[in-house]
């Protein structure tokens, strides 16, 4: 058993702890999310052929009670993280989630997407707009679908936790706090002001909130 664990957290970035209060799973979301494309070895990534996978064994798992989601990303693929994004806000297994260090573009999805969600005092969130890689052409299309790709961003983000649109919108083309790009940084307490996340604390108060939503489920059901 120690073995197949050691050989999750080395593989995914994934474990289950069976010695505790609840059976709770928890799953290292960090560095880039690499989606389509292949990244450089140089890069610490999180692939979405394995996090996604995880997603469908812990909902199905009827022995993990709760999912507990540690964040501290770089961005990466957009809708490879969107993705994830969508399937973690549709489980029905209780989950939690907690920003540590930073969630940086796609990663504001990610840590929206729990049923509660936390960030460290020291953490920031970066919000920019969606930005691509390579060549692109210069036509009416190309803008359109960004339009439409921040939409959808913007719209998940906005239904998953209490942030104003507009204000929203506002950070994403701030164009007065970073420099040589668009978008605004905030620490953890502003965006729990902001409604981005739900509460300021650390994994003592994420493993509460887990564990109290775990019980009430309990409670519901028997």
């Amino acid at each position: 058993m120690g073995q197949d664990i050691n050989s999750e957290i080395n593989d995914n970035g994934v474990t289950a702890e069976r010695n505790s209060r609840h059976l709770i799973h928890c799953l290292n979301i960090i560095g880039q999310i690499e989606g389509h494309y292949v990244l450089d070895e140089q890069n610490k990534t999180t692939k979405y052929e394995h996090i996604i996978p995880a997603l469908v064994a812990i909902e199905q798992d009827r022995s993990v009670e709760g999912l507990i989601i540690i964040l501290n990303t770089v961005g990466g693929d957009v809708e490879a993280g969107l993705a994830i994004a969508e399937i973690i806000s549709g489980m029905k297994t209780p989950t939690v989630s907690l920003v540590v260090g930073g969630g940086h573009s796609i990663g504001v999805p990610l840590a929206v997407c729990a049923k509660r969600s936390f960030i460290v005092p020291s953490a920031s969130m970066t919000i920019h707009p969606v930005r691509m890689n390579g060549t692109l052409l210069g036509v009416p299309q190309t803008l359109n679908y960004f339009d439409r790709m921040q939409d959808r961003i913007i719209s998940f983000v906005t239904k998953n936790s209490r942030v104003d649109e507009t204000e929203f919108r506002r950070l994403m083309m701030n164009t007065e706090e970073l420099v040589m790009d668009v978008g605004s940084v905030v620490d953890g307490e502003r965006a729990v002001e902001l409604g981005l996340v739900d509460e300021l604390g650390s994994l003592g108060d994420a493993m509460d909130c887990l564990y109290d939503m775990i019980e009430k489920t309990e409670k519901r059901y028997s």
